[in-house]
C-alpha cells in the first residue's frame, strides 16, 4: 500500500478514535458508558493497527530502515529523531495497552486503556503529523 494511502487511513482512524473518545466521555454517568467505551476501545486497536503500519511504510521509505514489528517501528522513529523519549516510552506502553485489548472482558483492563488513551491520543497526534510534515509537501 502507498505511503500517501496509509496516511491518509491513519487519519481517518484517528479522527474517528477523537470522536469515539468523545462520545464516550459524554456517557460517563449513564448506562451506555461500557459500549461507547468498548467501542473507543476497538477504534483504539485499528488506530494503533494503523498507525504501526504507516510507520512501517514511512521509514522504510524515507530512512531506508525495514522495521518488523509495532515497538521496533516506534524505537526506529524514535532513533530517527522524529519522538522524544518520553513519547516513546508512552507509545511503547501504548503497545501493550493494544496487545490488551482482546481481555477487556476484564473490567479493569477496560477501565485501563480508556483511562490512558487522554495521554496516547496526543501522542498519536504527533505521530501522523510528523509524518505529513515529511512525507506530504
Amino acid at each position: 500500500m502507498a505511503l500517501k494511502k496509509r496516511i491518509e487511513d491513519f487519519e481517518k482512524a484517528v479522527k474517528r478514535l477523537k470522536d469515539a473518545y468523545e462520545q464516550t466521555l459524554k456517557h460517563k454517568e449513564d448506562e451506555y458508558y461500557t459500549f461507547f467505551r468498548d467501542s473507543t476501545i476497538q477504534r483504539f486497536e485499528f488506530t494503533v493497527e494503523i498507525m504501526w503500519k504507516t510507520l512501517k511504510s514511512f521509514l522504510y521509505e524515507y530512512a531506508g530502515i525495514d522495521c518488523k514489528s509495532p515497538k521496533g517501528c516506534i524505537r526506529d522513529f524514535f532513533s530517527a529523531g522524529y519522538l522524544t523519549e518520553e513519547e516513546s516510552t508512552n507509545l511503547l506502553e501504548m503497545i501493550d495497552d493494544r496487545n490488551m485489548t482482546s481481555h477487556t472482558y476484564h473490567e479493569e483492563v477496560a477501565e485501563k486503556i480508556f483511562k490512558d488513551l487522554h495521554i496516547y491520543l496526543p501522542i498519536i497526534e504527533k505521530v501522523k503529523d510528523r509524518i505529513k510534515e515529511k512525507a506530504i509537501k
